[in-house]
């Protein structure tokens, strides 16, 4: 039996944010997990495929090879077992936000950090790099991240010793929770550093070189590994998500990896034809315009357009035809029009299909 799409399993949209794919993995999870539902097989299979698609599109690189080659993207990536570590998660922190909980005593990685970086649609297509300026938490220079004044040392919490956590009891139930004097640290600093106040860390700026790869869109993200915000006590840092905007083109409008544009044509160059240079990303291109041509015909050239992050082959641009209309004639110029007019009034059918098509439906719409 083929499996089913991941956002469906877990009641998604293909856009839903690593937020919701979490809410959405513990409200099943808990619905479904074994333990629940003892003997029930039905239920069983649910929290396995639950489990598998939480896997898969909580994982970064995962949800991108699923999101354009499906299944056959990420076969054997994902556990989709229905172990106890799976309930463990779904459930963790929902009873740290009923009981207060937080982290646990000792290192943490850092936090991830965003940013929201502008390009053109020249440099979405040819890719760029890019120097951006960030603010950040860095270790305080002056107690190397300690907290305390040069000299003196944090001595232990006494009121967890040193565990970070303290326990509490709620009825029948005993929680652990993160200690509220050290927040979790385990040491308290009784004379602190004067330039961080204790903190360990000071905010500063740093500049960093981002490579934008060609073919990128709107809502793409470039990692940068390690360049988020530093862990505690020698924890990992966390990483930065560069997420990338393209800004509006006077010219075109982009839709995936084709281009649309439109291309204004003058009233006689559309009746009787011709050529028409049209920017494209590469340089210029001419059009054959053929004679008659009508306002909403679309002229396709084919690998005028973006090649995507991920696609084999460019895409096209599309250019369509808008028949403009003189403006600030002469009156020179509105006698030969009016001349014309009378010239081909006396043929309307033949000259005009279209609007005699229009005035026989219009008449047919008003007769009894």
């Amino acid at each position: 039996m083929s499996k089913r799409d991941y956002y469906e399993v877990l009641g998604l949209n293909r856009d839903a944010n690593d937020e919701a794919i979490k809410k959405a993995y513990r409200r099943l999870a808990m619905k479904f997990h074994p333990d629940r539902n003892p003997g029930d097989q039905t239920a069983e299979g649910k929290f396995k495929e639950v489990k598998e698609a939480y896997e898969v599109l909580s994982d970064e690189q995962k949800r991108a090879l699923y999101d354009q080659y499906g299944h056959a993207g990420v076969d054997g990536a994902a556990a989709g077992g229905g172990g106890a570590g799976g309930f463990a998660e779904a459930f963790g922190d929902i009873f740290s936000d009923i009981f207060g909980g937080g982290r646990r005593g000792g290192p943490y990685r850092g936090a991830d950090l965003r940013y929201d970086l502008e390009i053109t649609l020249e440099e979405a297509a040819r890719g760029t790099e890019t120097r951006i300026r960030i603010p950040t938490m860095a270790n305080c220079e002056t107690c190397h991240g300690s907290g305390a004044k040069p000299g003196t040392q944090p001595t232990t919490c006494p009121t967890c010793n040193g565990a970070g956590q303290v326990r509490m009891q709620q009825g029948f139930f005993s929680i652990q929770q993160t200690c509220p004097r050290c927040h979790g640290s385990g040491r308290v600093v009784s004379d602190p550093c004067r330039d961080c106040k204790g903190a360990g860390r000071v905010k500063h700026h740093k500049t960093l070189q981002v490579k934008i790869p060609a073919g990128v869109d709107t809502g793409d993200r470039i990692r940068l590994s390690g360049e988020g915000e530093p862990g505690s006590a020698g924890a990992p840092p966390g990483n930065l998500y560069v997420q990338i905007q393209i800004k509006e083109h006077a010219l075109f409008k982009r839709d995936e990896d084709h281009l649309h544009c439109e291309m204004p044509v003058s009233f006689v160059t559309a009746a009787l034809g011709g050529e028409i240079e049209i920017p494209t990303l590469d340089g210029s291109a001419l059009v054959k315009v053929p004679p008659e041509t009508q306002t909403g015909k679309v002229f396709r050239l084919r690998g005028k357009g973006i090649r995507g992050v991920r696609s084999r082959a460019p895409g096209d641009l599309f250019c369509h035809v808008v028949v403009e209309t003189p403006v600030r004639l002469t009156d020179r110029q509105k006698e030969l029009l009016r001349e014309f007019e009378q010239a081909v009034q006396t043929d309307s059918a033949q000259h005009n299909p279209r609007a005699k098509s229009w005035m026989d439906r219009v008449k047919e719409f008003f007769e009894p």
